[in-house]
């Protein structure tokens, strides 16, 4: 380094609403320290309180206002603060309300020297330093809760995993609990486009020892000085080495693994039905895998970035956190049975709300249920037909046919064949988890072309208006989002029936380098699909199409499946095609609840 890492702690006592102390060192038992902003009521001299922790790349030190003026300008007005952070805890609220809050750089990034790697075990490790040393402070009650959005979510089930002293509840809110799964590699092909984005713009330019970073402005210089070039560049894992991990047991996703049912604190799972690629997976998954006595699931709708601090969002966060950090619970999330499981909602008149209109959503109605998946749930086969109409009769084919479509595609060019059901009879609830049986082979293209050796699927559902225009969600950005997507590489097409996971509606797959098979031109494959859930209701006259596509379609949008070396032309170009016949019955699988509308 430059300069000698140093102390260099600041404490401010009379500008704020709280105590801020600034650059404070918390010491990690790999040797090296990070910095965290330290946020204390203004009555807290000789006074213990509960901690919120918070550990990620985007800076600490970077004003909500600067990261993202115009998702800042939409936050409730309680939380417009100098202190805001993105995707954060507010400081003046929950110090308001008898909290610490404790905002730690990640190593690597802002004032936190060492090396830039994030979502790594390094990340892990230093996450769990910050929550005991956190419960260990002369201002800590000993009780550390932690709460907020996307990658500061994505963490807590790691973390929560290795149980770390003095861990009393998490609200992973909108994050994924399986790195690879969920985010990295949809049904093993690579998830790219939003993390190269994500990279270059909220995480790289953040590095500790970056020149430039006041200027921007984007939190301050670093302390210790600016790095050359040549030391930035020894100081971080760049995102292409990471994409280079294709299965779940290579190095550098294996290090990241872990049990979900090791996550045993209580928690508050909050899953967003617009996140169909990023986040809603993870936080159903981590809820039903967790082994936590008390344990919610929460749905909700909008944005990513701006329900956390609705009003009423705020307040349940804080009456949760309050009956495991407190003693304080005023609702029963402590009392077995008392608060209902899951609180649902359910998106019924979606063709008159609209998307990205959050007062409109609003209504939406709300259910509160006992479980997840709901027991009363009815598996419900519809018929992919060769005239693609999508029926609840078998097909009558007596003779093997095909349908066929180019590939790869990609959302420049989608290719694509579509299945529609008839006009709706009556309104219909669709709730839950969603899996595509297909009878799959590809061929090439013409004669005298190489043929390919593999099949990507990409799967989307939509809904459809009696007149036939499509019924658009609330996406992570606010995008026009369809009801759901599934992924699959056909040579990541085994599953293990056997696991405890695997369901007839959730197939399992462990996506080891040992799993992947051949794919062999003209052979026909039968593949499971996983769709991720979802829930909607279906209109009288209403419709539903299922694409079947060989790249991303509309929708997509940032999470787009393009990386060259992942889908080479040399292993992907060629007709796809899906078989009909006696031997090959084609299905898509959705959970019908019985008699709600």
């Amino acid at each position: 380094m430059p300069n000698e890492i140093r102390d260099i702690q600041t404490v401010d006592e009379t500008t704020h609403p709280y105590i801020y102390r600034e650059n404070v060192s918390v010491p990690l038992r790999s040797g090296g320290v990070i910095r965290c902003n330290v946020y204390l009521p203004k009555d807290s001299q000789g006074k213990e309180y509960p901690v919120i922790a918070t550990y990620g790349p985007y800076g600490k030190d970077v004003p909500y206002k600067d990261f993202h003026a115009e998702s800042f300008s939409k936050v409730e007005q309680d939380h417009q603060t100098a202190h805001s952070a993105w995707e954060t805890p507010t400081p003046s609220y929950w110090t308001a309300h008898g909290y610490v809050v404790v905002r730690a750089d990640e190593v690597g990034v802002g004032q936190s020297p060492g090396t830039l790697d994030v979502l790594s075990k390094t990340t892990i490790d230093s996450f769990v330093d910050v929550i005991e040393w956190s419960a260990t402070q002369p201002w800590s009650n000993g009780k550390v809760g932690l709460l907020g959005i996307s990658y500061y979510a994505a963490t807590q089930w790691q973390v929560a995993a290795r149980q770390p002293r003095g861990l009393a509840a998490i609200v992973p809110w909108e994050g994924f609990s399986d790195f690879y799964r969920d985010a990295f590699r949809h049904g093993g092909i690579l998830s790219n486009h939003f993390f190269s984005v994500w990279w270059a713009r909220q995480v790289g330019s953040n590095q500790y020892g970056l020149p430039g970073k006041a200027a921007r402005p984007w939190g301050p210089d670093t302390i210790e000085g600016d790095l050359s070039e040549a030391e930035l560049a020894a100081n971080r894992v760049e995102q292409d080495a990471v994409f280079a991990n294709r299965f779940r047991d290579d190095a550098r996703i294996e290090e990241v693994n872990f049990r979900l049912e090791d996550v045993n604190v209580p928690l508050l799972s909050v899953a967003n039905w617009g996140a169909i690629s990023l986040h809603l997976r993870g936080n159903v998954h981590g809820f039903m895998r967790a082994s936590s006595p008390f344990k919610y699931l929460r749905f909700i709708t909008g944005r990513h970035d701006l329900p956390f601090y609705y009003k009423e969002d705020v307040e349940i966060q804080r009456s949760f956190l309050d009956a495991f950090l407190k003693d304080d619970d005023r609702h029963g999330w402590s009392r077995p049975g008392e608060v209902p499981a899951v609180d649902l909602v359910v998106r019924k008149g979606a063709e008159q709300i609209g998307f990205n209109d959050p007062q409109a959503e609003k209504a939406f109605p709300r259910r509160m249920e006992q479980e997840w998946p709901l027991a009363r749930t009815h598996y419900t086969h519809l018929f992919l037909q060769p005239s693609g109409a999508l029926s609840f009769e078998r097909p009558d084919v007596t003779e093997a046919t095909a349908i066929s479509y180019a590939a790869p595609g990609s959302l420049q060019s989608p290719q694509l064949v579509s299945f529609s059901t008839a006009p709706a009879d009556s309104a219909t609830e669709i709730t839950g988890h969603i899996v595509a049986r297909l009878h799959v082979s590809t061929a090439a293209a013409a004669a005298d072309s190489a043929p390919p050796s593999d099949i990507d699927l990409f799967l989307t559902l939509r809904h459809l208006s009696a007149a036939g225009a499509e019924i658009h969600y609330t996406g992570a950005i606010g995008e026009p989002v369809p009801v759901a997507k599934g992924w699959l590489r056909v040579s990541l097409r085994k599953t293990d029936a056997a696991h405890p996971y695997h369901a007839p509606w959730l197939p399992h797959r462990e996506y080891r380098a040992a799993d992947a098979e051949a794919v062999v031109p003209d052979e026909v494959y039968a593949v499971d699909v996983e769709v991720w859930p979802t829930s909607v209701v279906l209109e009288k006259g209403q419709r539903l199409v299922l694409e079947v596509a060989s790249g991303d379609t509309e929708g997509a949008g940032i999470f787009q499946h393009n990386e060259s070396n992942d889908r080479s032309p040399k292993v992907f170009a060629g007709v796809n095609r899906i078989h009909f016949g006696p031997e090959y019955v084609n299905t898509l699988t959705l959970p019908v609840i019985p008699g709600e509308q």
